[in-house]
């Protein structure tokens, strides 16, 4: 990927920018500008400014996968979070009765974000529904480290995660068929 480095405006914000693209499918390039204004829809992003999400991009890595290619297993050990940038991904999870499709994520949605807390076992598996579904995981790792340079990226994500978690328990909890 070439790139050129000016400054722009973006989301009233005067910035480093890299121009380039990247290549999303066999059909389809992304900028990288695109890729922050997916962020920007991102519930867990809510908050973050295109500086900050720009310092996310630079710590995310491309992962490409095929249909029903597994990204990652249920009782896996989670070290990172993927957001979906291109195709389907299917969340599963198997019980004492079977293995259950739950959910189906797509373009400008995220899985596996809890990995960045704790790191404990992967409550899902997720399987790429389509070819050519392109994923970005940000290691928990390098998020931690860029935390500890910008606390404004850490404290907002950490406070959306905490919010989204609230939601989930509040109305798991107004739920009675639902167990603990």
């Amino acid at each position: 990927m070439n790139c050129i480095r000016k400054l722009v405006m973006f989301g009233g914000v005067r910035l480093p920018k890299l121009y380039g693209t990247i290549k999303m499918s066999k059909q389809r390039k992304v900028s990288i500008m695109e890729l922050v204004q997916i962020m920007r829809g991102v519930d867990l992003f809510h908050g973050l400014n295109a500086e900050q999400l720009q310092r996310l991009m630079t710590i995310s890595k491309r992962e490409d996968y095929q249909a029903d290619q597994v990204i990652f297993s249920q009782g896996n050990q989670g070290d990172k979070m993927y957001i979906i940038t291109d195709g389907q991904v299917e969340i599963r999870f198997s019980d004492a009765s079977g293995d259950h499709a739950v959910l189906y994520l797509g373009t400008g949605q995220v899985f596996g974000e809890m990995a960045l807390l704790d790191q404990g076992k992967r409550s899902a598996t997720v399987i790429a529904v389509q070819d050519g579904t392109v994923v970005y995981a940000i290691d928990r790792q390098d998020f931690v480290a860029l935390c500890q340079e910008d606390t404004g990226i850490g404290y907002i994500m950490m406070l959306n995660m905490a919010m989204d978690l609230s939601f989930k328990l509040r109305h798991k909890n107004l739920d009675p068929s639902a167990g603990l």
